[in-house]
């Protein structure tokens, strides 16, 4: 699918050629090792007005120690909900410091407990080294419900785009097995399929990520393997029922458009109650580059209502 700057919601036009540009930085390894050298810098960073720990739990899979980050509202007397909240940045690059406006707008719209994994990256280790990272923070997560201060047995599992992607792995794998009770999950625009053989996968250039930085993420993440297991691509899977109800939104001028659109179809058809909106000329993270244009306020307003009103009813009144 080709990309036009005239495609692009208007708002959005102003910024095509300067993310154009950048994203070629998605496009090479030195780029990856750049961004993720900056990611570095970030490490340890907090949110003013909010309790926040760093922490180092094992991995069960021989793994490095995992670094944890977990953020709750200050003086809460109460159990919270919790979250693991899984970052984004194509399966190589990224930290849970970068997204701590993301993390913050969650918690401010309904008070909650977010625990967010410092997962290894494909530049260090391919799948399942990421996967196993996230399912074992949430196992850990839910192991320690009560020291945590979380409410028992409902937990919520979100991440955006190759945290999208681990969250609907991770979630996938919690339902399969029965290790850990989902109220529910918030897969955005999820990095999902690495067949990449849509329309809106082949051949796009959008601004920011486009098919060949999807085509360099896939390949790091999946380096080695010849037969890709669900929990590596979850458009693989075949079974939607055991899954929990899914709150979901994507641009329709990127690249992960139709396998999203593909998910929540087949979650609706398996009976699963799906809340999603598809985002006219939105290219991928348009909301979190751009929070404060119009069609950005309206993605976040649609994520935390949902958010919300799922809360209320998936944990708190069921």
């Amino acid at each position: 699918m080709r990309v036009t700057k005239s495609m692009l919601n208007k708002e959005l036009q102003s910024s095509y050629w300067i993310l154009k540009a950048s994203s070629k930085l998605l496009m090479n390894n030195l780029g990856v090792r750049l961004l993720n050298m900056n990611s570095a810098r970030l490490r340890g960073k907090n949110i003013e007005g909010l309790h926040c720990e760093e922490r180092f739990i094992d991995s069960r899979n021989g793994g490095r120690k995992i670094r944890i980050r977990i953020f709750k509202p200050l003086n809460s007397t109460q159990k919270l909900p919790g979250m693991l909240y899984i970052h984004g940045g194509g399966y190589m690059i990224g930290s849970p410091e970068e997204f701590l406006s993301v993390i913050k707008k969650f918690i401010a719209a309904k008070p909650c407990i977010i625990i967010a994994p410092d997962y290894r990256k494909s530049d260090e280790a391919p799948y399942p080294a990421a996967f196993n990272d996230c399912y074992d923070t949430l196992l850990w997560a839910n192991e320690n419900q009560e020291a945590l201060g979380i409410v028992s047995e409902k937990l919520i599992v979100a991440g955006h785009s190759a945290g999208g992607g681990l969250t609907a792995a991770v979630t996938l794998k919690a339902t399969d097995t029965g290790d850990v009770k989902i109220a529910f999950q918030i897969p955005i625009y999820p990095m999902l399929d690495d067949r990449q053989n849509s329309e809106s996968a082949k051949d796009n250039n959008a601004p920011n990520w486009d098919s060949k930085s999807n085509k360099l993420g896939w390949a790091k993440y999946l380096s080695g393997l010849t037969d890709i297991p669900v929990y590596a691509a979850p458009s693989r899977n075949k079974n939607y029922l055991k899954l929990p109800p899914t709150i979901s939104f994507v641009g329709d001028v990127e690249p992960f458009r139709d396998e999203t659109i593909a998910y929540v179809e087949n979650l609706k058809k398996a009976g699963i109650p799906v809340t999603f909106k598809l985002f006219k000329g939105c290219f991928h993270a348009f909301e979190i580059l751009f929070p404060n244009l119009e069609i950005s306020k309206e993605a976040w307003s649609f994520l935390l209502t949902s958010y919300a009103q799922y809360i209320d009813e998936y944990i708190y009144n069921s």
